[in-house]
């Protein structure tokens, strides 16, 4: 039997991978570039918020990210690549 992921770990690494994502851009910058406030970015890049439906869809749509990587940590993180 396949064994389920910890959900603690998976929402425990998600910042970790909206900051992957933003890479080396301002917090700032990535925030105007998906139509959010900074401090949103940034809430949910220390983990102290989790990120709201509409943030995880953008990110996926607007920068091209596979969504099982960004919410499960699944997969690659480009989609189709």
């Amino acid at each position: 039997m396949a064994r389920q992921p910890d959900v603690k770990r998976v929402k425990r690494d998600l910042p970790k991978r909206i900051a992957a994502v933003r890479g080396s851009r301002s917090q700032r910058r990535f925030a105007l570039d998906l139509g959010v406030f900074q401090q949103n970015v940034n809430r949910y890049e220390l983990g102290k918020t989790i990120p709201n439906l509409d943030f995880l869809i953008a990110i996926a749509l607007k920068e091209g990210i596979s969504i099982d990587w960004l919410l499960l940590g699944k997969g690659r993180m480009q989609r189709g690549r």
